[in-house]
């Protein structure tokens, strides 16, 4: 873990470090059939399912509310010092197993995902190392086919090319990142953004049109 403050006082450490421990003593009893390494921390009411799906290195941190469903072809890979924020969604599949299994998710060393976001990774997603994801952010690795007007869109199943986002980038708050998309190496994505289409390494982009503004 990383080093407290050493301006806090006693009273602001001593919080931290309880609340620190019985995250800890969580992550002992709710990282029960993970492939983990130690130390895991779990936050209040973070609903894991489908756990022998799942693999984590050290010093990973499902905070509270946080709901990491298993269910998938590839599992879900976390490596060291991930976190995932308070009421973040990852979902590969159905809660109730119908339909097609989805693929999964991997992410590299100290890459986080802020509170409230949304991964859905039925196709596959992959978040490389020291990428910071803000609050809101929403993934979506699967598209709805719809090109059959003789049928409802429902019944005509999805498709799904996946999503990559290399390291060191910064996903800013309530951006949308749809299904094919890369995103290059170094790059910031601005807050709000809607992101239909590869980003090249080093650039950022700030507004809903995808428009590359400069390289970094």
């Amino acid at each position: 873990m990383p080093k407290i403050n050493s301006e806090l006082n006693i009273y602001e450490k001593k919080q931290i470090y309880i609340t620190t421990f019985v995250k800890l003593v969580r992550g002992c009893v709710k990282g029960l059939g993970i492939k983990r390494k130690f130390p895991m921390f779990v936050g209040r009411k973070a609903e894991i399912t489908h756990k022998r799906n799942i693999h984590c290195g050290k010093n990973v941190k499902f905070e509270a509310y946080s709901e990491i469903h298993g269910l998938s072809e590839q599992g879900l890979y976390f490596g060291n010092n991930v976190t995932i924020g308070r009421y973040t969604s990852i979902r590969p599949s159905s809660y109730y197993g119908v339909g097609n299994i989805g693929y999964g998710l991997s992410m590299g060393d100290n890459s986080s995902i802020g509170p409230f976001g949304y991964i859905g990774c039925s196709g596959k997603i992959s978040i490389g190392k020291n990428v910071m994801i803000g609050p809101r952010v929403s993934l979506f690795a699967e598209n709805h086919n719809f090109g059959d007007k003789s049928k409802v869109i429902k019944s005509q199943g999805v498709n799904n090319k996946g999503i990559t986002i290399e390291d060191d980038c910064w996903i800013g708050s309530g951006v949308i990142i749809l299904d094919g998309v890369t995103i290059g190496h170094g790059s910031v994505i601005g807050a709000g953004t809607l992101v239909l289409k590869d980003v090249p390494p080093k650039s950022v982009v700030i507004d809903k049109r995808n428009h590359l503004v400069r390289e970094r």
